[in-house]
């Protein structure tokens, strides 16, 4: 069990560190299992609608810093 930063309540941590880096362990520190799979589904709507290819190292960027406000709102995080 975490404290999940998105939720703002206790919740069932991640199974294993999903996204790699600095980020990536704050996402498996903050986030809970919940609140990843709430954004797996923003992320596709994002990808859909964007026409975002994950093979392009810019939209991949963009879809971090998504990400990024998705989760942790406007604070700063090194990745």
């Amino acid at each position: 069990m975490i404290y999940c930063f998105f939720l703002k309540k206790e919740s069932e941590g991640q199974d294993f560190q999903f996204y790699p880096g600095k980020l990536g362990s704050r996402i498996y520190e903050n986030i809970s299992k919940e609140a990843w799979n709430i954004w797996k589904v923003k992320q596709t709507i994002l990808i859909n609608e964007k026409r975002l290819n994950m093979l392009n190292v810019k939209d991949r960027k963009m879809l971090e810093k998504e990400m990024i406000k998705f989760f942790f709102g406007n604070n700063k995080i090194v990745s």
